[in-house]
């Protein structure tokens, strides 16, 4: 018998989702460079990239005046609002498996992306 409750559920936010597995690779980057639990995960959209705008993760000690703060699976999550405009709905995942290693941005506004997903287009 086949039970959904077994499945991971993501953790979600107002604008931005992240995976479990995803918190758990934040918090194993945190653990690994010695970065405090007071920083938030930055997420951003920088232009450049093959397909136009690139994502861009990193680690504040402290939100921007105008960020969007949210809260996932313990973590602080810094969007500003010119990147929250294309990920708003993106769900970060953090994939380990065959076809190789690293963060996933499903972004439903991603109009184009390339073969390493981590540029894409609106």
């Amino acid at each position: 018998m086949h039970t959904t409750d077994t499945i991971p559920k993501p953790i979600v936010n107002d604008e931005i989702t992240l995976t479990p597995k995803a918190v758990a690779e934040v918090r194993r980057l945190m653990a690994t460079g010695n970065i405090p639990d007071r920083h938030g995960l930055r997420l951003s959209v920088k232009g450049g990239g093959c397909s136009g705008l690139s994502y861009v993760l990193g680690f504040d000690e402290n939100p921007g005046d105008a960020d969007k703060i949210m809260e996932a699976g313990g973590l602080r999550v810094f969007v500003d609002p010119k990147s929250l405009f294309y990920i708003s709905g993106t769900v970060l995942d953090f994939s380990d498996g065959l076809n190789g290693k690293g963060f996933v941005f499903n972004n439903p506004q991603a109009q184009r992306t390339c073969g390493c997903g981590s540029s894409f287009g609106v």
